[in-house]
């Protein structure tokens, strides 16, 4: 238990250095880099999540009575839906049609990042009722800013039903994460596929290099400002095309090379003295999380093998229980990726909008899992007769 009486009082910031890095990371545990400190205040010290870019920081801290913080959420004021990966663009419609304002609302999240963790971030000594007082805060600050509704994105499943008991509506989702069944090399894996998939993933590292490519995978003191250099680069190209804007400026980057380097893990394809592809993956306490992606030129396969491949390679070195190859894509099953739930809660101030939410979700939440599973059992590569 804490020490000092008293009720608790909730705080909301503006930015994050207003609160100490050791407090945050206290709550927030060693297991996700994506919830550190440093990590959230290097989106907001680069420019990329600020008021400006249409994420105003709102985090919401839980202290006792001697000022002690005992819990907290990242929590941001939105102007648009962008950088969220949980869709909620066909709410906002609905609710502008019906004569409403839906932006701003109040996103829990890591912004642009669809990786599980923890949201409700609760120092482990702080009193058993905690979890619930961050709740509760969670949905008077949402009241006080009169927003039409507040999201909490990519929480644990635990959380999830915290938030559900609490009144919010519950979402599932699904992602493609690889699970390390104890393998020793690459191979190890390979034999538990069937056979036509380990000739096909066989083919595509094949080919991804027959050009003459090398790859290099760096973490720590290896990585060097040419490496981000390069690296953002094949980001803004990436991103440029697809959606016509980069989150993330390369300031962000210069800081997660000094705060984070040791938890970075970027993997380049070289040609020559030429980078022409990057992947850019942070290392959890048991898990790999694949982030980013960038590429310069038409490079057949390559895709495959620097995000993941390459992370497999690394994970079985590791050790690591996991791979988490970020968002969407049916084709990550057939490379070993299978299907796992996500989850996010989201508490709707206008009771009518939220039945309606409700009832679509309940048959959302069906047909993600009916769709978990029958891609599991058409598409999964892994043997099931011994071929």
């Amino acid at each position: 238990m804490p020490d000092g009486g008293g009720p608790a009082r909730v705080r909301v910031l503006e930015s994050l250095a207003e609160v100490s890095a050791a407090a945050w990371d206290a709550c927030a545990g060693g297991d996700n880099p994506f919830l550190s400190h440093a990590f959230l205040e290097a989106l907001e010290a680069s420019g990329s999540a600020t008021a400006r870019t249409g994420w105003l920081p709102q985090h919401v801290l839980v202290e006792d009575a001697d000022g002690r913080l005992l819990a907290a959420a990242p929590v941001y004021l939105k102007s648009h839906s962008q950088g969220e990966y949980v869709f909620d663009h066909g709410w906002a419609q609905a609710y502008e049609r019906a004569g409403g304002s839906y932006y701003p609302k109040l996103q829990a999240a890591v912004p642009f990042t669809p990786v599980t963790g923890p949201r409700l971030l609760v120092c482990p000594d702080a009193p058993p009722d905690t979890t619930e007082t961050l709740i509760a805060a969670l949905i008077e600050v949402a009241r006080a800013h009169k927003v039409s509704s507040l999201h909490v994105t990519f929480p644990t499943r635990g959380e999830w039903e915290a938030l559900g008991a609490a009144g919010f509506l519950q979402r599932a989702g699904q992602q493609y994460h690889w699970e390390n069944h104890g393998y020793g090399t690459f191979e190890d894996f390979l034999a538990a596929l069937n056979s036509r998939k380990r000739k096909q993933i066989r083919r595509e590292r094949r080919d991804a290099l027959a050009s003459g490519l090398e790859i290099e995978t760096l973490t720590g003191s290896a990585l060097e400002p040419r490496h981000w250099d390069a690296f953002y680069r094949f980001y803004r190209n990436t991103v440029d095309h697809r959606w016509g804007g980069a989150y993330l400026t390369r300031g962000f980057f210069e800081l997660l090379h000094r705060r984070l380097a040791d938890r970075v893990v970027l993997v380049m394809a070289r040609q020559g003295q030429r980078y022409v592809a990057g992947a850019l993956n942070l290392l959890g306490s048991d898990t790999l999380y694949g982030r980013n992606w960038g590429c310069s030129g038409n490079h057949p396969f390559l895709h495959f093998e620097v995000c993941y491949y390459r992370a497999i390679d690394f994970a079985i070195e590791r050790g690591l229980a996991r791979v988490e190859a970020g968002a969407q894509g049916q084709h990550k099953i057939q490379r070993g990726y299978l299907p796992m739930p996500t989850y996010s809660a989201h508490w709707v101030r206008d009771r009518g909008f939220a039945r309606a939410i409700e009832n679509f979700l309940e048959r959302e939440r069906v047909a993600v899992a009916a769709e978990m599973d029958a891609l599991t059992q058409e598409l999964s590569p892994f043997r099931c007769d011994g071929s």
